[in-house]
């Protein structure tokens, strides 16, 4: 287990970009894990927005992001960023990363795939 914090948040004009990051508050490296973003609107499902497994050899990235977002790490600091371009006007979101170990468990893109969860940071893009 690893326990996760969020940061970088904020609000941005859209068209706008922010750098969302994940660290490890305790239990380890985050290179050992696979880390996942998600975002949550109130009154929606969370959804998957990237994931990073092996060390970064697997990157995965929802369609509605693709080409928009990367996921990258930094290995010294122990935290894996979000950076978020060309951001795209919506209600506040709460973006959240989780860990797992697991990498042939539930599909890493839903909710099920992890087990660790931080609380969150909020992400406004404004028209």
């Amino acid at each position: 287990e690893v326990d996760l914090v969020e940061s970088g948040g904020g609000f941005v004009q859209a068209g706008g970009s922010l750098r969302l990051s994940c660290a490890a508050a305790s239990g380890g490296s985050l290179d050992d894990y696979i880390i996942g973003w998600f975002r949550q609107v109130p009154g929606k499902e969370r959804e998957a927005i990237s994931y990073r497994a092996n060390s970064g050899e697997i990157t995965w990235y929802a369609d509605s992001v693709k080409g928009r977002f990367a996921i990258s790490s930094d290995y010294a600091e122990n935290k894996v960023y979000l950076q978020m371009n060309s951001l795209r006007p919506e209600r506040t979101a709460v973006c959240y990363c989780a860990d797992e170990v697991v990498l042939a468990g539930p599909d890493l893109s839903t909710r099920d795939g992890y087990e660790y969860w931080g609380e969150g940071t909020q992400v406004t893009a404004y028209s």
